[in-house]
């Protein structure tokens, strides 16, 4: 899949989501990450954002790749809106919400739907993952996916019982998991577009490890960069959700690190470490 190699994540930023997502753009981010989920997203501004970024700084939204989520009832607040009617059909459901996002983000089409979780049962899950695939046969989503599964039997069962693999994981990526070293893999073998989120927050040890320290002294970078440039050279597209101006222009310049032989050793120390090789 051919998209930018870090995402700019919109979750928790509340009523400042519009302006962080016009700095961000403005920094050099071209794609953005959100979700109908009024819980920890505000998908409005998202597109509020865009409008302004159309209007005053000439940025059209077909510059940009926009991914957004259908999350199912048990991860909703139940004290804010909910973007379907929980009583209807599961289909219905995951219809009504992408329409809502639509709305919201005052677009006609996504490049980018995922299912925010599996949902409580595997059929449920396949019934879900059929109406994704039903958007995108409409031609309203470039692409499908799935966020927050761990388990690489879901994943097949997508494909063999639900009708079409996965084009897009997003996972936690981070040292309490192992780095989700299955499902990477998964995604490698089948050049499946993996996204990762906690990729800094959640890995204070690789952060803090010698090689990547080694790493970002031999090329002038911060620790965080040189994680995200390991990501990415491991096949990763990180997501990074910072407010800071300045950081978010050190996160767009992370592709341009060039990787050397003596800086290429302090990454596979720091991947072997990992256990990722």
């Amino acid at each position: 899949m051919a998209t930018a190699k870090i995402i700019y994540g919109t979750a928790w930023k509340k009523e400042r989501t519009a302006t962080l997502v016009v700095n961000a753009i403005l920094s050099g981010f071209r794609a953005i990450d959100t979700a109908g989920q009024p819980r920890h997203y505000r998908e409005e501004l998202v597109g509020e954002a865009l409008e302004t970024l159309q209007r005053e700084h000439g940025i059209k939204r077909e510059e940009l790749f926009l991914q957004t989520k259908f999350t199912s009832l048990g991860g909703h607040d139940r004290s804010k809106p909910i973007p379907y009617d929980p009583n209807s059909r599961l289909e219905t459901q995951v219809h009504s919400s992408f329409n809502n996002s639509l709305n919201n983000l005052r677009t006609t089409y996504v490049d980018s739907y995922i299912l925010h979780s599996p949902l409580e049962t595997l059929p449920r899950t396949l019934t879900a993952w059929k109406a994704l695939i039903q958007l995108q046969d409409l031609g309203k989503v470039k692409f499908i996916g799935v966020s927050n599964t761990y388990d690489v039997s879901v994943l097949e069962a997508l494909e063999r019982d639900g009708g079409r693999r996965v084009q897009v994981v997003q996972n936690r990526w981070f040292e309490g998991n192992g780095w989700d070293a299955d499902v990477l893999a998964y995604c490698r073998k089948y050049e499946i577009q993996y996204q990762s989120f906690w990729t800094l927050s959640g890995s204070p040890s690789l952060l803090a490890h010698p090689d990547i320290k080694a790493f970002a002294r031999s090329k002038g970078c911060s620790p965080a960069q040189a994680v995200y440039r390991l990501a990415q050279l491991q096949g990763i597209t990180p997501l990074s959700g910072t407010t800071d101006e300045e950081h978010m222009r050190e996160d767009i310049a992370v592709e341009n690190i060039e990787v050397d032989a003596e800086s290429e050793n302090y990454l596979n120390g720091a991947v072997t470490w990992m256990g990722l090789q």
